[in-house]
């Protein structure tokens, strides 16, 4: 592992030497991922963008992508563009990209089940703010927004995910 790997371990997240408290999934984690199991996904996942909302913050990288008010992702496995970035009207089932709340106002993006994905092994898996300290994700990882501001910067395409 390097240093510019995100390491999320029993009882915190390993960054730059750094660490961090972090939340997972409710359903804590899993070596056998399915839609809607609210488990993470065991694994080393690629660092493959990153998502922000410009109307609340600057862009924390220059590879980072503006969330616009039609940004969507699909979760639903009948969809064709299952586990992608799709737009409004969307009549597949999916999730607000551009929420009231500011959970999702900056998503780190990795390659778990992207970009081809295998239909129920479960959509997208973000690194985005928590709810609060011990409040588990749907399956994500979440950090308290301090953390994740710090983070975002110094991240590198060649950054990782690591669930141990």
């Amino acid at each position: 592992m390097k240093s510019t790997d995100l390491v999320v371990t029993p009882t915190h997240l390993r960054f730059m030497a750094r660490r961090f408290a972090r939340t997972i999934g409710r359903a804590g984690i899993t070596d056998h991922k399915a839609e809607g199991d609210m488990a993470t996904p065991r694994g080393t996942h690629r660092i493959v963008g990153m998502l922000y909302r410009p109307d609340r913050l600057k862009k924390p990288t220059d590879w980072a992508v503006p969330i616009r008010p039609v940004d969507l992702w699909s979760d639903d496995i009948r969809d064709p563009n299952y586990n992608l970035m799709v737009k409004k009207t969307h009549k597949y089932s999916h999730e607000l990209l551009r929420r009231a709340d500011r959970m999702y106002d900056l998503i780190v993006l990795t390659d778990w089940n992207w970009p081809n994905a295998e239909k129920g092994r479960g959509s997208a898996i973000f690194i985005h703010q928590w709810r609060g300290p011990g409040r588990p994700t749907a399956g994500c990882v979440g950090l308290s927004w301090t953390d994740l501001m710090w983070i975002a910067p110094r991240l590198q395409y060649q950054s990782r995910l690591v669930i141990v």
